[in-house]
C-alpha cells in the first residue's frame, strides 16, 4: 500500500505544473483529450516526457559541441550547425551514418574516443547517446498501457551518460589534448553548460528508472565502477 501511495505521489510530482487537459514543457506538449492519448496512463505520459525531454537535451548538446568543436562539423558537412543538428535528429537515415561505419549505441560512443578514428566525433557521441537512450526505452518515444520497460535498462542508460561525461572531461589523446572541447574554466570565463545539460539527462533518467522500479516492483542492481576504468553498461 505504501509503495502504491509513493508511486502515485511521484507521478503527480513529475507532472506538476501541467493543467488537467494539456501537458506542456519548453519543447514538448500534448493534449490529453487528443486521439493518440487514448490508451495512455499518467505513467505512460511520464515516460513520454522523460525520453522526449532527453532528446531535446541531446539537440542542445549537439549544438554546443559543434560550436565548441567546429573542426568536427567540417568533417560531415559544409552547412551550418542548425542544419547538421536537424539532419541528425530528423533526417531520413534511420540512425545509420556511413561516417560512423553505421555504428550505433555503445559502439558509436566508443568510436568517439578512439584515437584512430578520423571522422566526426560529435556525430559519434550524439548518435551513440540518442540510439542508446532509445534502446533503453524499447526504441519508442510514445508509450501505452500495453508497453513494458525494464527499469534496469533505464538505470544503465543513466550510468552510460555518466561514463560519457567522465570520458569527455578525463580521457585524452596521446598528445594530451582532449577528444572534444566541452566545459572551460579560467580566470576570464567559466562555462559549465555542458555539465548542466548532461546533468539534466542523468537526473531525468534516474528519476524515471526508480519510479519505474517502484511501479513494476523490479529491483535495480546498482553498478559500482572504478574511477579509472569506467565501462559502458549493457542492456538486458
Amino acid at each position: 500500500m505504501r509503495k502504491k501511495v509513493f508511486l502515485t505521489l511521484t507521478i503527480l510530482l513529475f507532472l506538476s505544473g501541467c493543467n488537467s487537459t494539456t501537458i506542456k514543457s519548453k519543447n514538448t506538449q500534448y493534449d490529453k483529450s487528443s486521439f493518440n492519448q487514448f490508451g495512455k496512463t499518467d505513467f505512460d505520459r511520464m515516460a513520454d516526457l522523460e525520453i522526449r525531454e532527453n532528446i531535446e537535451s541531446l539537440k542542445i548538446l549537439a549544438t554546443k559541441l559543434y560550436k565548441r568543436n567546429p573542426q568536427e562539423l567540417k568533417k560531415s558537412t559544409s552547412e551550418d550547425v542548425a542544419a547538421m543538428v536537424k539532419w541528425i535528429f530528423n533526417g531520413d537515415h534511420d540512425n545509420k551514418f556511413s561516417q560512423l561505419n553505421n555504428k550505433i549505441e555503445v559502439s558509436s560512443l566508443d568510436l568517439a574516443f578512439d584515437e584512430s578514428f578520423n571522422g566526426d566525433r560529435v556525430l559519434a557521441i550524439i548518435v551513440g547517446l540518442k540510439t542508446m537512450m532509445l534502446k533503453a526505452h524499447g526504441n519508442k518515444v510514445d508509450f501505452y498501457l500495453t508497453d513494458t520497460l525494464n527499469p534496469q535498462n533505464i538505470y544503465n542508460a543513466a550510468r552510460n551518460v555518466e561514463v560519457v561525461v567522465w570520458k569527455l572531461s578525463s580521457k585524452k589523446k596521446q598528445d594530451g589534448s582532449p577528444f572534444l572541447i566541452t566545459n572551460s574554466i579560467n580566470e576570464e570565463e567559466q562555462n559549465l553548460s555542458f555539465e548542466r545539460e548532461f546533468g539534466k539527462i542523468i537526473g531525468r533518467t534516474d528519476y524515471f528508472a526508480y519510479t519505474l522500479s517502484e511501479k513494476t516492483e523490479r529491483t535495480i542492481t546498482r553498478a559500482v565502477q572504478s574511477v579509472t576504468t569506467r565501462l559502458f553498461l549493457p542492456f538486458i
